[in-house]
């Protein structure tokens, strides 16, 4: 026997599913925007860079000094595009006739990854 009553509420219940369903799905989406809205992604620079000079010209400290400074900063001015914060010589080798630098160049936000992953444990 068809009862108008039970329809009617059947009707309603289908209704306040659908309801609820969007309603969920809204608020998820709402959370989801509120997250990646409120992120705030930083760009970590930690870069390894090798230069070299002639190691013929290299006759007292005064002008090794002098060169690698100079050699740093052109790899500074012209290789890096970012302002660094930390600059470290890492290694330097003479081979042949050349004196191999290796420089550790890092920014502010590279320190903190620096500092959180010599914190890490190893596994």
């Amino acid at each position: 026997m068809w009862d108008e009553r039970s329809d009617q509420e059947s009707g309603r219940a289908v209704r306040r599913f659908i309801v609820g369903a969007m309603m969920k799905r809204v608020v998820a989406a709402i959370f989801a925007l509120a997250i990646v809205t409120s992120a705030n992604p930083t760009s970590a620079y930690v870069i390894q860079v090798a230069t070299s000079i002639p190691a013929t010209s290299l006759a007292d400290d005064t002008e090794l000094r002098g060169a690698v400074e100079s050699a740093i900063n052109d790899v500074l001015h012209h290789a890096v595009a970012f302002t660094p914060t930390v600059v470290t010589v890492q290694n330097a080798r003479v081979v042949g006739n050349r004196l191999y630098i290796l420089l550790l160049i890092v920014d502010r936000d590279g320190e903190e990854t620096l500092k959180s992953l010599s914190a890490a444990p190893v596994e």
